[in-house]
């Protein structure tokens, strides 16, 4: 197992500084950028772990505070342990700062996130993959939409809202999007019913895009996220085999 290096960092936007952690193998060579976006209970111990999984695969993984315009990380006060049953007021505080992060702002940020990687001599050059859970999923097909020439890979973890009528959905960015994708979704997930999945498979068909999604049977929202009541040990490690292979296929590694 590769030993990776990882440490804080600060990455400045147009609208102030995100607080972010990176990770990368230890070894002085770059290797291939991945933007990791997280899910909405943020920036957390788990998350550095997953991200320090992918470092050791051989990749420089930065993972950005999207709400830090809400405040550094921890941005809410969550216990070791999520269990949503037990923590109904959770998204009292979650919710504003979700609404704060717009579309505008979801790319803005992007770009300064896509700006460090390029800038850091850890990471190589050329493009980079992205990936994200729950509401990054979202943030994750929206950078490949716009950042085409930056983004070979883009992966959404039981990710919600990802194709509503909205006029800023973000699966109207699909005729934009240069990069090979997978959509790992949870079973009977409330925040993305199967109709959205229909007109999300119907917008990156139409637009050319090589892209798979598959419905993880059994897996509910969260499925990833050891952390929380959510995880889905099956299909945790079943999103991992599927993110290593769409990284090695778009992103070799030298």
């Amino acid at each position: 197992m590769t030993s990776v290096n990882s440490m804080k960092a600060e990455i400045p936007t147009a609208d102030g500084v995100a607080d972010a952690y990176f990770t990368h193998p230890d070894d002085g060579a770059p290797h291939p950028g991945v933007l990791f976006y997280m899910d909405a209970f943020g920036l957390r111990p788990h998350l550095e772990a997953m991200a320090d999984r992918l470092a050791e695969a051989g990749y420089a993984v930065l993972v950005p505070n999207v709400f830090y315009r809400t405040g550094p990380s921890p941005v809410f006060d969550l216990p070791e342990f999520i269990d949503m049953s037990q923590r109904t007021g959770i998204f009292d505080q979650i919710g504003p700062a979700m609404r704060e992060l717009t579309p505008e702002r979801a790319v803005s940020d992007a770009g300064a996130y896509l700006a460090w990687l390029e800038s850091r001599p850890e990471v190589a050059e050329g493009p980079v993959g992205v990936t994200g859970y729950c509401m990054g999923a979202r943030l994750s097909l929206r950078t490949a939409g716009a950042f085409p020439e930056r983004v070979a890979a883009a992966a959404g973890f039981h990710g919600g809202g990802l194709a509503t009528e909205d006029p800023d959905s973000p699966h109207l960015v699909a005729d934009r999007v240069r990069a090979e994708l997978y959509f790992g979704h949870a079973d009977n997930d409330h925040s993305l019913p199967p109709e959205q999945i229909d007109r999300l498979n119907q917008a990156l068909s139409d637009a050319g895009v090589r892209f798979r999604a598959e419905v993880y049977e059994g897996a509910g929202h969260g499925y990833t996220q050891a952390d929380t009541a959510s995880y889905n040990r099956d299909a945790a490690e079943r999103h991992w085999k599927e993110l290593f292979a769409l990284l090695e296929r778009t992103l070799p590694q030298s």
